[in-house]
């Protein structure tokens, strides 16, 4: 069977933006206009085909990617919808891990907010060029040059505007495509029917200006158009997409679309900036990855008759299908029935079946070649960031890294015969969410599972409830809280056993240093003239590992630390790895308590937006919990607050928002960094 579309006219995009900018109703019309879908789903109205969980249709929000695909003027679109609430940031994360494009969606009246710049800097990670569509033009508030001016401001991008609104508001009818120098307007309710006109009179001039201003951006990226913008001659449609393309694969340029998707308005126009500039499996450079055999680098080219490589980016629990694994091909082909090469954990999985995915629903495909994004059901041993490939030819992918979670709560069965089911359910959630942990207290014996914010875990537990048949009680929501040091500390370990035939012995002198709170931990081994063996260095660090776990104010996990292991003696019988590993880590103990220990505690951005009345209110609502204004700002007609507060203060924000504004306020809420906590609340914390 061979490639039923050429590699060039495939587009893996991503969209992303912050919560509420439009991103799952965008992507609906994009569905509908392509063919792929009849009807258009609303949010709102619980009937999004992308937000197919019961709590998204609920909540009216994304909280897993979903990936789709459609066609457009003979290109072939695999779109992933990502979630814009920050407690789901991870999906996004492992997303744009496997994506070569993006649609940064921003709302014409919110702009650039908190999620939008977390989404922009994951792009940026992983080098992935974007578009930009500012999107609801039709609301109050709208201001197409003010969210332009904020992307270029707050993201430092080159937001180059392709198109600028007709009409803005209740007036907005449609947009002006600066490069064909035509008015877009839409002429039914559906979108579907639109047609090219001249220019209105009134737009003219500043159609020509913001046009000047796109050929001279272009210019910096193509002599050609340069040469032609300098003689004042007219530079042809096709060339200026050319150089718009070339710059926006090369960072140089963010071409900028505008819209209302939620009015079916300039949807089909984004849908042409996906096939005109963003890139192909081809135009992205071609994946690295290491031999796991030497652990020589190798580089794979976007191409079938290369050897096959994969990297798996998801697991999802599907309900009739068992456990699912999505993976992006990079290089070759696999048919179904075939075996691949787990390299990560070095084993072989059956491909059993292949499924090319539209959000919950599947279609059924026997191969899949390079760029494609497919699932298959029964790998038994494939996690998120693992990779797949030829056994012949093996190669080992870049793995992908998960934040740490912040917050959590106890939680049993309500019922002891559901012990084994929560168990399992938990196990379940854990492969497919690596920011989710689960782990059993040693002193309590509790379950306790942890998250990225209060949403993340609500959405755990309801749906162990309803996927899995789980009835639990939980806990109130817990800190992450680390401990860490201030100061050097040093001290001996001496672990000896000596009774009759072989013993143990151990004896390790370890200094500790502050590395900085926002550090993890680094091992040093100063030893010198062989006064312990090289082979106990491993034990050691070790040791002082498995110590880290468990702080001595609270037990809490520490970190910042630089551990340096610079004398210590041995027996030249009875020393071994474990006598070195309990030397360790009693050393680490006795050290850390001489190092001026200290708890830290995850500091949140808080940005709250509310109607300027109840500044002053908020504001003091924040100072009474610990917090700290960093910056005040009017956006339209609405007061935004930008400040930091301790996590431990947050829990139950959202009811006394509520109630200050008379619900006319709202916020979001991100993990910052963490900070010492004062002297005077160490006894609360337990």
């Amino acid at each position: 069977m061979s490639r039923s579309f050429p590699l060039h006219t495939v587009r893996n995009i991503g969209i992303m933006a912050h919560i509420d900018a439009g991103k799952t109703t965008t992507t609906e019309r994009m569905l509908y206009y392509t063919g792929k879908t009849h009807r258009i789903g609303e949010v709102d109205e619980g009937t999004a085909t992308m937000d197919w969980m019961e709590q998204e249709q609920e909540r009216g929000i994304t909280i897993t990617s979903a990936a789709t695909t459609c066609e457009w003027r003979g290109h072939h679109i695999n779109i992933i919808d990502t979630p814009g609430h920050v407690d789901f940031t991870v999906e996004v994360e492992r997303s744009l891990r496997v994506l070569d494009g993006a649609i940064a969606i921003f709302c014409s009246v919110g702009g650039v907010e908190p999620q939008s710049e977390t989404v922009w800097r994951q792009a940026d990670k992983y080098a992935i060029p974007r578009i930009a569509y500012v999107n609801k033009l039709d609301r109050v508030g709208a201001d197409f040059d003010w969210v332009v001016d904020s992307i270029r401001e707050k993201l430092g991008a080159n937001a180059v505007p392709v198109q600028i609104p007709i009409g803005i508001e209740d007036n907005f009818k449609g947009m002006v495509d600066l490069v064909k120098m035509k008015a877009i307007v839409y002429l039914d309710e559906t979108g579907e029917k639109y047609n090219y006109f001249d220019i209105p009179p009134e737009l003219r001039d500043v159609s020509m200006e913001k046009r000047e201003n796109l050929v001279a951006a272009a210019g910096e990226i193509d002599d050609e158009v340069m040469e032609l913008y300098l003689e004042g001659k007219y530079i042809p449609e096709e060339l200026l997409k050319r150089a718009v393309r070339k710059g926006c694969l090369s960072f140089s340029i963010v071409p900028v679309f505008c819209g209302s998707s939620f009015k079916n308005k300039g949807v089909q126009p984004l849908l042409d900036g996906i096939v005109d500039y963003l890139p192909s499996p081809l135009d992205v450079p071609p994946i690295k990855g290491i031999d796991p055999k030497t652990g020589e680098e190798i580089v794979r080219k976007a191409d079938d008759d290369e050897p096959f490589s994969a990297l798996a980016f998801k697991v999802v629990a599907d309900p009739y299908m068992g456990r699912l694994v999505y993976y992006r091909v990079y290089s070759g082909s696999i048919k179904s029935g075939s075996y691949v090469y787990n390299s990560t954990k070095r084993k072989k999985e059956r491909v059993s079946r292949i499924l090319r995915m539209h959000a919950n629903k599947r279609e059924e495909i026997k191969e899949a070649y390079t760029g494609s994004i497919v699932a298959t059901p029964g790998f038994k041993l494939t996690v998120t960031g693992d990779t797949l490939c030829d056994e012949k030819h093996p190669i080992l992918l870049e793995v992908m890294k998960f934040p740490e979670p912040v917050i959590s709560v106890s939680i049993e069965p309500r019922s002891k015969g559901d012990q084994d089911k929560l168990d399992g359910a938990l196990a379940s959630l854990m492969e497919e969410d690596p920011t989710f942990r689960v782990r059993v207290d040693k002193e309590t014996g509790q379950t306790i599972v942890s998250g990225m914010g209060e949403l993340h875990l609500e959405i755990i537990t309801d749906r162990l409830q309803r996927e899995f048949k789980v009835n639990t009680r939980v806990g109130k929501p817990k800190v992450a809280y680390k401990e860490s040091i201030k100061k050097v500390g040093e001290a001996e370990g001496k672990f000896v056993r000596q009774s009759g035939g072989r013993g143990q012995y151990g004896d390790v002198y370890l200094r500790l240093e502050p590395l900085g709170i926002d550090k993890d931990f680094e091992f040093v081994s100063e030893i010198k003239s062989g006064a312990i063996p090289k082979e106990y260095v491993p034990a050691i660090e070790k040791g002082i590992k498995d110590a880290m776990t468990s702080g001595v104010l609270r037990g809490y996990p520490v970190t910042g630390v630089r551990a340096v292991v610079y004398d210590g003696s041995f027996h030249e019988v009875d020393s071994s790895d474990i006598a070195f590993e309990i030397a360790a880590s009693i050393a680490f103990k006795e050290a850390m308590k001489k190092a001026s220990p200290i708890i830290i505690e995850p500091i949140m951005l808080l940005e709250i937006v509310v109607p300027g009345q109840y500044l002053g209110d908020v504001t003091g609502d924040i100072n009474s919990r610990r917090g700290k204004v960093i910056e005040i700002s009017h956006r339209q007609n609405i007061m935004v607050i930008r400040a930091e507060v301790p996590l431990s203060e947050m829990f139950g924000y959202a009811t006394t928002l509520r109630s200050l504004t008379q619900g006319r306020g709202n916020y979001t809420m991100q993990f910052s960094h963490y900070s010492e906590v004062p002297r005077d609340l160490l006894e609360k914390i337990r």
